[in-house]
């Protein structure tokens, strides 16, 4: 790993790393924020955030202001980009299809399948890159995110359950075999046959596996994608069905924005930390 960017910031430091990725075949950034214990060379807990559509790794850094809170809990805050890129990576007009929207699986159809391997660099070389180089506790990984990134927590949570021991999500595409963005995605990625579509939708492997810990989402009620693509109410019914402890928080007034975010990322950090120690 190469590190691109360093500052100090709430007595540890806000880093950038690059590196090439054996899982994307490409060059990739992400974020990390290591609080002063890790500086000092104290193995922490860890919390992943996967930003949505149109983001990377900035948006949260510069807008969620996480290095606050994860200062104050003393976790590491790691936030990796949304897809691959380069000029070599396949691309689509849309916002929603592409670079910055991988929907964080393994691509199976061509274009896409040569670089869109997001599951597997989250999930394996990520993990392997951070406890090598920095003092991640492995058994201590929470993950997190927003909208499409929202949709990547709760899935590879669920997938990988022995790699993330608590998750939460803020306004995320809960069910995205019934929603526009995520069949858009879905049949470009995966192509058509939708059994494979249903192994990435939280809903249906919340029922087909449950999950042994709890869930919290936050949803904003002026947001504008929650009817049409987001869906809560699916992933409620589907967490009842299983018997999945799900808090789900509908927040009066806040729309899909990094302003609804910051507002209760605070609440995030503080349910991870109690569920990491």
């Amino acid at each position: 790993m190469e590190q691109v960017f360093s500052t100090k910031c709430f007595g540890g430091e806000q880093r950038v790393y690059k590196h090439k990725s054996k899982a994307t075949g490409t060059d990739m950034e992400f974020a990390v924020f290591l609080p002063r214990a890790a500086l000092d060379g104290f193995v922490c807990p860890s919390l992943v955030y996967l930003s949505g559509l149109t983001c990377t790794w900035e948006n949260v850094t510069t807008k969620g202001l996480p290095q606050m809170h994860a200062a104050k809990h003393g976790m590491i805050f790691i936030a990796p980009d949304t897809s691959p890129r380069g000029e070599a990576v396949a691309n689509d007009d849309g916002y929603d299809l592409g670079q910055a929207a991988s929907f964080y699986l393994d691509a199976t159809q061509e274009p896409w399948a040569p670089h869109f391997q997001m599951e597997s660099y989250l999930t394996d070389e990520l993990p392997d890159l951070l406890i090598d180089a920095l003092p991640v506790d492995e058994d201590a990984i929470g993950i997190t995110g927003h909208s499409m990134g929202g949709h990547g927590a709760l899935t590879l949570a669920l997938r990988h359950p022995d790699l993330f021991h608590s998750v939460s999500a803020f306004a995320p595409i809960t069910n995205p075999v019934d929603c526009p963005w995520g069949q858009k995605a879905f049949n470009a990625y995966l192509g058509p046959d939708e059994s494979q579509w249903a192994q990435h939708d939280a809903c249906a492997l919340i029922k087909e596996q449950g999950w042994d810990g709890d869930i919290l989402i936050d949803q904003g009620l002026a947001d504008d994608f929650m009817s049409s693509q987001l869906k809560p109410w699916a992933f409620e019914a589907a967490c009842r069905e299983a018997g999945v402890d799900l808090t789900l928080r509908l927040q009066g007034g806040y729309d899909h924005s990094y302003y609804f975010i910051a507002s209760f990322l605070a609440d995030h950090f503080a349910w991870h930390a109690d569920r990491l120690e």
